[in-house]
């Protein structure tokens, strides 16, 4: 099969990015195969690309937005039975997930629930341990164990890819696989932010960049009353942001034109951190929607920080806040604004991204 791998990361111009060809994978114990049959593509997987994140696989294939249709069921995975589940379940949570997020011994080989030909999402989370202190609380995402799709293991910039059936998710009918692929990212990751940023009912809200994962999180501010400001760089994300609804657009350093409530920083620019802190109200929120970020530079305790403002970090998701999100994305038919690529192309996409080239979010269609 066709796959991508990291071969050594490093700027985009040094090419870190090469095409190989693998056998096909063979799922193991509790694990799908699955075709894959779109994957977006994320700034997460442009930091292992160039060496932003530290190497944890060597020769790693990235990609973590997924969507495949399973092939074959790994040992111990179950096939649900057509009376078992009918299609109007939705994006019901994993087999063995509580509704509390935590892992209902996801070690069991004894997972149930899907079948070959089903269409499922597989998102950046792909391990947890299951009982630590994080876990038990719900806190999955903060696990020292947690292990990571197109990091800690083979993505999906390749024809197919095996994930833990406890890790997959059922995806909402109305979106197209192109479609459906960046929610598994920048749709979960903006609603975890958003989330984090602690926005009132019908409160301001700021957004700093506007790519693939803000263009998500903005849609569900706006159905939840928010009046957003946008500030970004790009003209054509700025013409988007107005397009979807926003009540104002401005460059990146800007002052919006009103005191926030809530902001979220989507780029991975440290010196934006100060710029968001100045423009919250007193008692706001700056969210960092990131995995990396460049160096932020010295704040001013009684211009960024007093007043109660607050400065919070966002570390991957739940698989609560991805089933959450699926079903509000189910409920609500936002707009995906994606960019395709053939899978031969995904050096470009990956290039493109880095050069700010792209209008929403790239997606890999083999």
């Amino acid at each position: 099969m066709l796959a991508w791998e990291v071969r050594q990361p490093g700027p985009m111009a040094t090419t870190p990015l090469h095409a190989v060809v693998r056998p096909r994978p063979e799922p193991g114990v509790g694990e799908l195969l699955l075709r894959v049959r779109a994957c977006a593509v994320c700034r997460t997987d442009l930091h292992v690309a160039e060496g932003d994140l530290p190497v944890h696989r060597p020769h790693v294939t990235p990609g973590h937005e997924i969507v495949g249709e399973v092939v074959a069921l790994g040992p111990g995975v179950g096939e649900v039975r057509s009376e078992e589940r009918s299609d109007e379940d939705g994006p019901s949570r994993p087999p063995g997930l509580s509704a509390s997020g935590a892992s209902a011994n996801q070690h069991s080989t004894g997972v149930e629930g899907f079948r070959e030909g089903e269409r499922v999402g597989v998102a950046w989370l792909r391990h947890t341990c299951g009982r630590c202190v994080y876990c038990l609380r719900g806190a999955e995402n903060l696990c020292p164990e947690s292990r990571y799709t197109g990091w800690d293991a083979d993505g999906g910039y390749a024809e197919y890819t095996v994930a833990p059936a406890a890790y997959v998710y059922r995806l909402p009918d109305r979106y197209s696989d192109a479609e459906v692929a960046p929610l598994l990212c920048a749709g979960i990751i903006g609603f975890r932010a958003l989330r984090r940023a602690d926005l009132p009912p019908g409160g301001r809200l700021g957004v700093y960049g506007f790519g693939a994962s803000a263009h998500l999180a903005t849609q569900v501010a706006l159905a939840q009353g928010a009046r957003v400001h946008v500030l970004t760089r790009a003209a054509a994300a700025r013409e988007l942001a107005l397009d979807l609804g926003v009540a104002s657009v401005a460059g990146a350093y800007d002052a919006p034109p009103e005191p926030l409530d809530a902001a979220i920083l989507f780029a991975p620019v440290g010196d934006l951190v100060p710029v968001a802190l100045a423009a919250l109200d007193r008692g706001g929120t700056l969210a960092v929607a990131g995995i990396h970020l460049t160096d932020i530079p010295s704040l001013d305790y009684e211009r960024h920080l007093f007043q109660e403002r607050q400065l919070r970090s966002v570390t991957a998701n739940t698989r609560a806040d991805g089933r959450d999100f699926l079903a509000f994305a189910a409920g609500h038919r936002l707009r995906v604004t994606t960019a395709p690529y053939p899978l031969q192309a995904a050096d470009t996409a990956l290039a493109d991204l880095a050069g700010d080239r792209v209008n929403g979010a790239a997606v890999l269609v083999p």
